[in-house]
């Protein structure tokens, strides 16, 4: 349903769509949240380093049902990136084409699960170190690293790709993941 809101910028007025429900929006923040918590604030290992990252594991676990049952936007259906759609995607952006996707593109698709199956494999490795059969293990410990960093990397290039959709497409797209609300 589309709803018509006023632009505080222009008097004109503008025609917003609910996109991303709340638990969307809850997920993505709750991560941003944690792993900024976990990756520059918390001390690794430490109790609320660790229920930081159980909060994920919850997170995760219930925005993966969500992406079977949810609404629309959020159903892995309606964004799984095939390859043809992330080739499709890729040469509408070579070629200067403007192609819109009111959910996630296909790359971002494919940014965001990549995302969530690294945020699973960091819980659980955090969880195994907890574990008497693996305490101490140092290649575990180094494993949870590497893939935690390898969060952090992939977050700042989709934060950039974010900011080079919205400008790309004139529309705030991280505003949108706070309002729920993209352009009609």
């Amino acid at each position: 349903m589309t709803e018509i809101t006023t632009n505080e910028n222009d008097l004109a007025p503008s025609a917003t769509i609910k996109v991303w429900d709340p638990v969307v929006r809850l997920f993505h923040w709750t991560v941003v949240s944690a792993c900024v918590l976990n990756l520059f604030i918390l001390e690794e290992g430490r109790y609320w380093h660790r229920m930081t990252g159980y909060t994920v594991a919850v997170a995760l676990t219930v925005r993966v049902l969500w992406g079977f049952v949810g609404t629309k936007h959020a159903r892995f259906s309606d964004f799984f990136p095939t390859p043809a759609k992330v080739m499709g995607h890729i040469f509408d952006i070579v070629d200067g084409r403007k192609s819109r996707s009111i959910g996630h593109n296909p790359l971002a698709s494919v940014m965001m699960l990549l995302l969530m199956a690294l945020l699973a494999a960091t819980c659980l490795t955090g969880w195994m170190t907890t574990l008497d059969a693996f305490w101490g293990d140092k290649w575990l410990e180094e494993l949870h690293g590497v893939i935690a960093n390898s969060i952090m990397v992939l977050a700042f290039v989709h934060a950039a790709a974010a900011l080079i959709e919205s400008w790309r497409h004139r529309e705030n797209l991280v505003w949108s993941m706070v309002t729920g609300r993209k352009k009609a």
